[in-house]
């Protein structure tokens, strides 16, 4: 038994119809141009992974803005954050 109830015999005699139908210049062909297309493929796709991931790297992780305020004052909000949440 080959693939899902299909022996190798089976795959042989299709092919060799398929091979006097089709002859082997035009599969030979067809088998370049689907070659083609797969690779036109990966490289479609290796360029989209490059530039998501150029524009990944030149976004900032995050923005930080100054504030007018002094540390002492920052700590005594962030003490205070903590004791309202605990």
């Amino acid at each position: 038994m080959g693939l899902g109830g299909i022996s190798l015999w089976q795959l042989l005699i299709v092919l060799v119809i398929v091979i006097v139908i089709f002859g082997t210049k035009r599969l030979s062909s067809l088998g370049s141009d689907l070659g083609g297309a797969v690779k036109g493929f990966r490289k479609a796709m290796s360029d989209s992974d490059k530039a998501d991931d150029a524009a990944q790297i030149e976004k900032p992780d995050a923005e930080f803005t100054a504030t007018g305020g002094s540390t002492k004052d920052s700590a005594t909000t962030a003490g205070s954050d903590t004791k309202q949440n605990g």
